[in-house]
């Protein structure tokens, strides 16, 4: 799983999450952060599909190629793995199912006269009922990013709220009176939000119905019924290319009988983890990235135990090779004079951690690991409880 964060301070995250690929087969859960294992993290001040490529070679280098990448609808992502690909390097790409539908939803009603209007107005209506009484009934908050990938729950609670309105007068002053204030352009546009609501009904359906068991015959089976209530033809031909289509991966892999993962939800909930605990006032991506492998998977008690070994001295002596926004802010506050040395390049000093080729040959030459998909389902497998982790890893 490939994905990287948005901007934070000066620097933007870039990480690699393996799963195994019959994940269905090892749990009977849908993958989460536990069963991930951080691969490789980097950081840098911006990402395109060209330095996306060469890190990616890197670690392709040292770790083989892995079964198939699972990502999202990020441009610069599908230009990474296309230059890989004319390098002989590319595996297999899926496309994170969630992003997909976001992407379906948007095409179907972002280009609507009617669409953005109604983003604004609930920014409004959101402004309005906050530290009030009807604070509980203000719409949910929307991303300055990816709009269209909650935009299920703002059509939703529109749909829902518009029902607490019913018809006749409302006495002046009174609770309704105000709620209806607050509410007043959207009864326009009923039938955008209807129209919206039936497509994603459907769509998040067959998408918490693939959530657990993977993507097979066996479970898009199922969803086929859904898929024809759509009352969207371009909606519903796009959901099916990209059921079908991933099956031929699934298939050729061996994960056919097993379900083939399409939910990248434990990289994402990465993300939020490390952006949510262990971080000052300021996001500081270089901390963030060198956290990130300690938030993956099971740690055992020998790695525990190398943790509580680690002196303070050793952790600053660690950390100080990166670039770090607090300890800029606490150089240049008393002393004004170092503000030149904040234009100083030091792209160079981002964090970049890759596991070490310690058990493998020095040779640049590109590794095939076999992913033994196609006999990792029967009897004979029992899930895995301890988890492999790079034994070293290089700056």
């Amino acid at each position: 799983m490939i994905d990287s964060s948005l901007a934070l301070g000066t620097g933007k995250i870039v990480a690699v999450v393996a799963l195994d690929a019959p994940h269905p087969h090892l749990t009977a859960a849908a993958p989460r952060l536990q069963q991930g294992r951080c691969l490789a993290v980097s950081v840098a001040a911006s990402w395109t599909g060209a330095s996306l490529a060469e890190w990616l070679r890197r670690l392709i280098a040292v770790m083989g190629r892995p079964a198939a990448s699972l990502q999202d609808g990020a441009r610069d992502l599908h230009t990474a793995i296309d230059l890989l690909e004319e390098q002989g390097l590319a595996r297999p790409a899926i496309d994170d199912l969630s992003h997909a539908v976001a992407t379906m939803l948007k095409r179907r009603d972002h280009d609507h006269p009617q669409c953005a209007t109604l983003v604004s107005a609930c920014g409004r209506v959101a402004g309005k009922l906050t530290h009030t009484r009807l604070a509980c009934l203000a719409p949910p908050t929307g991303r300055p990013k990816a709009r269209c990938m909650h935009g299920h729950r703002l059509v939703t609670w529109a749909d829902r709220v518009l029902q607490l309105s019913p018809a006749g007068g409302a006495k002046a002053g009174s609770t309704l009176a105000k709620w209806r204030a607050c509410l007043a352009p959207l009864p326009a546009w009923k039938a955008l939000l209807r129209q919206c609501r039936a497509d994603a009904v459907a769509l998040l359906d067959c998408q918490t119905m693939l959530k657990t068991p993977g993507l097979s015959h066996d479970t898009v089976a199922p969803c086929e019924p859904l898929i024809d209530t759509i009352p969207s033809g371009a909606v519903r031909r796009e959901l099916t290319t990209s059921l079908h289509s991933p099956l031929q991966t699934a298939t050729t892999l061996g994960l056919d009988p097993v379900g083939l993962p399409m939910r990248s939800d434990p990289i994402a909930a990465l993300f939020g983890f490390a952006t949510q605990h262990g971080v000052g006032e300021i996001k500081d991506a270089g901390r963030m990235a060198l956290r990130l492998p300690a938030l993956c998977g099971v740690p055992t008690r020998q790695e525990a135990q190398q943790v509580l070994d680690v002196s303070v001295a050793e952790h600053q002596a660690i950390t100080a090779q990166c670039p770090s926004l607090i300890q800029q802010r606490r150089e240049v506050v008393p002393n004004p004079d170092a503000l030149e040395s904040l234009g100083m390049d030091q792209a160079s000093l981002h964090v970049a951690r890759i596991p070490g080729a310690k058990n493998r040959s020095n040779k640049q030459e590109i590794v095939n690991l076999s992913n033994g998909s196609q006999k990792a389902y029967g009897p004979e497998m029992h899930r895995q409880d301890v988890y492999y982790r790079p034994e070293s890893a290089v700056s």
